[in-house]
C-alpha cells in the first residue's frame, strides 16, 4: 500500500511488476500511481518486501523547481539472478498527444529513488529519460519518481540489449528517411532554381518543412542545435505550423487558384497570413499554435479535396495529376488523427507517419517534374555529324587542343572553366612555348610524344603531365588527341581535348597513401613496414656494415585507457606516442604502427650493442613521459621486444621473434625491454595450452581457495583469513598463481576468477562463523583491476553479503597501491560506495608502490598490510626497522589497523608487539590451508579452550 503526503491513504494497493530475465520490455504505465501537487517532499509506504515488511520512506525533490508531482511503481525480481533493466520515459510521444491542446514533449522525470540502495543512475539520452535499474535476486523494490511534468505519456522497463537493438533499428530507419527527405528538399530547390514557375518554390518549401518536422520528430535537430529545456516544444510547434503553411501555399500555387476565383484567392492569402502570424505566436504559446496548425492541416486537406475534385471534373490536368498525392495526404491525416487521439497505439506508427510525409513529398516531386520537363525538348530535326560532335565536346566540359603542324601553332581553349587559371597565352603558340610551363620531369616525355606521332603518322596521344598555372602551382592535365593526315600521308594536325585531372590525381595519391599508412598517426602500416623490412634485409645481406635491429613496442594496459577516458583520448595518446618515438629516430631508421597500440621499429643507425641498449632505454623513457590531457597527467609504460638480423633471415621470422620478446616483457609485468631468446618460441604454445586449460578449469572443478590465517599478535588467536586462489591441474599438478593469473588478466578470465573467489570466500566465511559462533571472524579477498573497473562489483559484494547473511565488516577487500592509482578518480568513488556498505577495505603491499600519504587520506581504507620486504633480512639492513616503525605509527595516527606480512622469527613478533601492531600473517604462524584443515584447526582450538576452562 502506497501513501502519498503525510498520512493520506492511498486509493488502492500498489502491486509490484514481476520482472523476469525473458522480458524484453514491460509496460509500467498501468502499474504506476501518479500523485500531483504533493509538494517538495513526498512520503510513501513501500510494497511489502520478500520478508513481508512494509516500510515508510520519504523522498525530497532534487529539482530546484519541483513540480510537486510524483509517480510510484514497484518491481519484483522473483528469479535467482541479478537483473539489470532500463526505465525509459520518452520526452515526446505522438500517440495520445492530443489534437487541440497537444502535449508537445518535455523532460518527464528528474530523478528516481528506490526504497533500497542508491538513486538510479541516469543514462545519456536526448529523447527520453533513461535510468539504469539493478534488481537483486528475490528483491521487491518500490521506486518513487520525481516528475517534471504533470503527465507520463509512456513508461517502460527495457532489457538493455533489447532497448539498444530497438534504438539502433529505428536509427537506421530514421537515417534512411532523413537522407531521402534531404535529397528531395535539395532536388526540389535545384528544380526551383532551374525553373521559374511558382509551383517549384512551393514544392521546395513543403519539402524543407517536412525535413524540419522529421528532424525534430527523429531527434536529429537536437544533435545539430542543442536545445535548452522547453525549446523542443517551440521547435515542434514551429515545424507543424510550417507544414500547414507550406501545404496551403503549394495547393494555391499548383492549382493556380488566382486564375479561377478572386474571392477564393483573397481568402487563401488571409489564411496564409494567419498561419505566418501563428508561426511567430509559437514562440510564446507553442501548445495553442500547434493545435491550430493541426486544424489548419485538416482544413487544407478538406478544401483541397473539394477543389481538386471540382477542377478535375472541368478537365483541369493539374488537378487530375494531384489526385493520388492528395488521397495519400488525406490517408496520412486520418492516421495522424487516430494516433494523436490514442486510437492507434504502437511504437511503429510515429516513425511510419514521418516516412509517410516523405512519401507524400516524393509523389509531389514526381508530379511537379512532369511539368518541369514537359515541352522542353530540343529543337526538332536531325543533327549533322559535326553538330553532334560539337555538342558532345561541349557536354564534356573539356578544353580543345589543336596543333597545326605545318604552321607549328597550338590552339588550347574552352568555353567554360576547364583550364581556369592556366597561362592560356603561353599555351597558344609554337609547341616549344609549352616547355617553360611544363614540369621539368615531364618536358622530355611531352617532346617525345609529339615527335613519335609525327614520325609514325598514326596512333593516339594519351598522356598526363603537369602544367604550371598563373600562380606558380602545378596542375595535372590529361591530353587525349589523335593525328589528322594530309593528302600526302603526313600529319597536318593533331586534334583532341585537354582536361584538368588534378583532383583525380590527388585522390589516387590519397588512396595510395591510405593503403600504406595508418590514418590516425600517419605512420607506415604493417604492409609498408614489412616491405621496408624486406628491403633492409636485402641490404643487410649485401653489406656487412648494416646490422638492423627490429623492435616491437606495445603500450601496457592501453585498453584500460580507452575504457576509462574514451576512444578519442586513446587516439590522442597514440598520436602523441607515435610523434615521440619518431623524434628519437634518425633518417635511416623506420617507424610503423603495426596494430591498435603496437608499433614496429627498424633501427639501422646503431649497430653497437651498448648503443642499441641505450636507444631501447630512450624508447622506454619516451613512452613513460607524462601526457597532459584536460588538466591531468596520464603516465603509460611500454613492453619492448627486440631482435637482431641474422644471415639468411626472413623478415616475417625476425618480426615474429621481436613480437615474442615483447610478449615475454608483458609477462614479466610490462615497462620492460626484452631481447629475443630462442626459448621464447616454446612459451607461446605453452601459454595457449595454459589458457585453454584455464577456460575449462571452472567446468572441471579444478579451481579452489586456500586460506592463510591472520592472527592477533596479542594472544596469537586467529582473527581471520586471507583467501588465496589455487589451481590443481589434472596433469601438471598445482600451478602457481603467478603463472595463471597473468594469463587470466590478458584473456579476460580474471573477472570470472574474481567472482569465484568472492563467492567461495563468502560462503566459507559463513560456514566458519556458524561453526565458531564468532561473527568477528573476517575474510580478506583480493580484487583485480578488471573487477575494480566493472560496474557490477558493488552489486556482487552486496549480493554475497545478503546471500550468506554476513556482517559487512567481516568481508574485507584487498587492493594494491598500483591498482588503486591506475584510476584514482574512479577508485575513490567506488571505494566510497563500498565503504558505505560497511565492507572492510585493506591496502595490500604497502611500501612497494607509490607509498604516498595523499591517497591514504583520500581513500577510505581501514587496514594497512605492510609488505614482507620490511621484515625479511631486516638485520642486514638496519634502516628497515626504522621505516617499519614509521609506517605502523603513521597508520595508527590515521586510525588504520596494521597487518604485518612475512614474519620470520620470534624477534619479529616481539618487535611488532612493541609497536602495537594488531595482526600478523606469515608461514611462521601457518601456511595457507584447505577449508577442511581450517575447520579442524578451529575445532581443535575450540576444544582446547573448553578443556582449559
Amino acid at each position: 500500500m502506497a501513501l502519498a503526503g503525510f498520512g493520506a491513504p492511498a486509493a488502492h494497493a500498489l502491486e509490484p511488476v514481476s520482472v523476469s530475465g525473458d522480458d524484453a520490455a514491460v509496460d509500467l504505465k498501468p502499474a504506476t500511481d501518479i500523485y500531483r501537487n504533493q509538494g517538495h517532499s513526498f512520503q510513501v509506504a513501500t510494497v511489502p518486501g520478500a520478508d513481508g515488511i512494509v516500510r515508510r520512506i520519504e523522498v525530497e525533490a532534487k529539482s530546484p523547481q519541483a513540480s510537486g508531482n510524483w509517480a510510484v511503481f514497484a518491481l519484483a525480481n522473483n528469479s535467482d539472478d541479478q537483473i539489470d533493466r532500463l526505465v525509459v520515459v520518452p520526452h515526446f510521444r505522438l500517440v495520445g498527444s492530443g489534437l487541440l491542446w497537444p502535449d508537445l514533449g518535455s523532460q518527464r522525470i528528474a530523478a528516481i529513488t528506490p526504497s533500497q540502495g542508491f538513486a538510479l543512475e541516469r543514462q545519456p539520452s536526448t529523447e527520453a529519460d533513461v535510468f539504469l535499474v539493478t534488481l537483486d535476486p528475490g528483491s521487491v523494490v518500490t521506486f518513487v519518481a520525481e516528475m517534471t511534468s504533470p503527465t507520463l505519456p509512456d513508461i517502460r522497463l527495457w532489457e538493455p540489449n533489447a532497448y539498444k537493438d530497438t534504438i539502433n533499428a529505428f536509427t537506421l530507419y530514421r537515417g534512411i528517411v532523413l537522407g531521402i527527405a534531404g535529397l528531395l528538399a535539395v532536388f526540389l530547390t535545384i528544380l526551383f532554381v532551374v525553373k521559374g514557375s511558382a509551383m517549384f518554390p512551393a514544392a521546395a518549401a513543403l519539402a524543407w518543412a517536412v525535413l524540419g518536422y522529421i528532424c525534430i520528430d527523429f531527434d536529429f535537430w537536437q544533435k545539430l542545435v542543442p536545445l535548452a529545456p522547453g525549446q523542443e516544444q517551440v521547435w515542434r510547434a514551429g515545424t507543424e505550423v510550417a507544414l500547414a503553411f507550406s501545404l496551403a501555399i503549394f495547393l494555391f500555387a499548383y492549382l493556380h487558384i488566382n486564375r479561377w476565383h478572386r474571392a477564393l484567392s483573397i481568402s487563401l492569402v488571409l489564411w496564409l497570413l494567419l498561419l505566418a502570424g501563428l508561426g511567430a505566436a509559437a514562440v510564446f504559446d507553442p501548445v495553442v499554435a500547434s493545435g491550430i496548425a493541426r486544424l489548419s492541416l485538416a482544413a487544407t486537406a478538406g478544401i483541397g479535396l473539394a477543389l481538386i475534385v471540382g477542377l478535375s471534373l472541368h478537365g483541369f490536368d493539374r488537378a487530375v495529376m494531384l489526385i493520388p498525392t492528395w488521397c495519400l495526404i488525406i490517408l496520412w491525416l486520418v492516421a495522424a488523427y487516430m494516433t494523436v487521439t490514442g486510437r492507434i497505439d504502437n511504437d511503429i506508427i510515429q516513425p511510419a507517419l514521418g516516412g509517410g510525409l516523405v512519401l507524400i513529398v516524393l509523389l509531389i516531386g514526381f508530379t511537379v517534374m512532369q511539368h518541369a520537363f514537359a515541352g522542353g525538348t530540343f529543337a526538332q530535326g536531325l543533327l549533322s555529324d559535326m553538330e553532334r560532335r560539337a555538342l558532345a565536346l561541349a557536354g564534356t566540359g573539356d578544353a580543345v587542343f589543336d596543333w597545326d603542324v605545318s604552321r607549328d601553332r597550338i590552339f588550347a581553349g574552352a568555353d567554360g572553366e576547364a583550364l581556369a587559371g592556366m597561362p592560356i597565352a603561353s599555351m597558344n603558340g609554337p609547341a616549344r612555348d609549352w616547355l617553360p610551363i611544363l614540369h621539368p620531369d615531364d618536358r622530355d616525355r611531352f617532346k617525345l610524344t609529339l615527335d613519335t606521332i609525327l614520325e609514325h603518322r598514326r596512333g593516339r596521344i594519351a598522356q598526363e603531365f603537369r602544367l604550371r598555372d598563373e600562380d606558380g602551382h602545378y596542375h595535372w592535365v590529361s591530353l587525349r588527341a589523335r593525328p589528322v593526315l594530309g593528302s600526302d600521308g603526313e600529319v597536318v594536325r593533331c586534334v583532341g581535348t585537354l582536361k584538368d585531372v588534378t583532383d583525380v590525381k590527388k585522390a589516387e595519391e590519397r588512396l595510395l597513401h591510405d593503403a600504406l599508412h595508418d590514418q590516425l598517426t600517419g605512420l607506415p602500416n604493417r604492409e609498408l613496414f614489412m616491405d621496408r623490412l624486406q628491403a633492409i634485409g636485402v641490404l643487410a645481406d649485401a653489406r656487412s656494415d648494416v646490422h638492423p635491429t627490429i623492435f616491437v613496442i606495445d603500450i601496457d594496459r592501453f585498453k584500460q585507457v580507452n575504457d576509462d577516458f574514451g576512444i578519442a583520448t586513446g587516439d590522442t595518446i597514440l598520436l602523441t606516442v607515435g610523434r615521440r618515438l619518431k623524434r628519437i629516430l634518425k633518417p635511416q631508421d623506420s617507424l610503423a604502427r603495426l596494430g591498435s597500440d603496437q608499433f614496429g621499429l627498424i633501427l639501422v643507425s646503431e649497430a653497437d650493442v651498448a648503443a642499441i641498449a641505450t636507444f631501447a632505454e630512450t624508447l622506454r623513457e619516451a613512452i613513460k613521459a607524462p601526457i597532459g590531457l584536460a588538466g591531468r597527467e596520464i603516465i603509460l609504460t611500454g613492453s619492448i621486444g627486440l631482435s637482431g638480423w641474422t644471415e639468411q633471415a626472413m623478415p616475417e621470422e625476425v618480426l615474429k621473434e621481436a613480437e615474442l620478446a615483447m610478449y615475454q616483457a608483458k609477462r614479466f609485468g610490462g615497462d620492460r625491454i626484452e631481447p629475443f631468446r630462442p626459448s621464447y618460441k616454446t612459451i607461446g604454445s605453452g601459454r595457449l595450452q595454459l589458457e585453454s586449460d584455464l577456460r575449462r578449469a571452472f567446468e572441471r572443478g579444478e579451481m579452489s581457495l586456500a586460506f592463510q590465517p591472520i592472527v592477533r599478535l596479542d594472544g596469537e588467536a586467529i582473527a581471520g583469513f586471507e583467501a588465496l586462489m589455487r589451481w590443481e591441474h589434472p596433469k601438471r599438478g598445482a600451478i602457481s598463481p603467478g603463472e595463471f593469473v597473468p594469463v587470466a588478466e590478458s584473456t579476460g578470465l580474471i573477472v570470472q576468477l574474481g567472482q569465484f573467489a568472492l563467492e567461495e570466500a563468502a560462503k566459507r566465511l559463513s560456514d566458519l562463523q556458524r561453526l565458531t559462533g564468532d561473527t568477528d571472524l573476517f575474510m580478506s579477498v583480493n580484487i583485480s583491476s578488471s573487477q575494480l573497473i566493472r560496474q557490477d562489483l558493488i552489486a556482487d559484494v552486496k549480493a554475497v553479503i545478503e546471500r550468506y547473511r554476513l556482517p559487512p565488516a567481516a568481508l574485507k577487500l584487498e587492493l594494491t597501491e598500483s591498482l588503486v592509482m591506475d584510476n584514482p578518480e574512479r577508485s575513490a568513488q567506488l571505494l566510497a560506495r563500498l565503504r558505505q556498505l560497511g565492507v572492510g577495505l585493506s591496502l595490500d603491499d604497502f611500501g612497494t608502490g607509490y607509498s604516498s600519504l595523499a591517497y591514504l587520506l583520500r581513500f577510505p581504507f581501514d587496514t594497512l598490510k605492510i609488505d614482507q620486504s620490511f621484515l625479511r633480512n631486516s638485520n642486514n639492513q638496519p634502516q628497515r626497522p626504522i621505516i617499519l616503525h614509521s609506517i605502523v605509527t603513521m597508520a595508527h595516527d590515521l586510525g588504520l589497523k596494521v597487518v604485518a606480512e612475512g614474519v620470520e622469527s620470534d624477534l619479529d613478533i616481539v618487535q611488532l608487539r612493541q609497536l602495537n601492531c594488531e595482526y600478523a600473517q606469515s608461514f611462521a604462524f601457518s601456511p595457507p590451508l584447505s577449508i577442511d584443515a581450517v575447520t579442524r584447526l578451529l575445532q581443535d582450538r575450540m576444544n582446547g579452550m573448553k578443556r582449559a576452562s
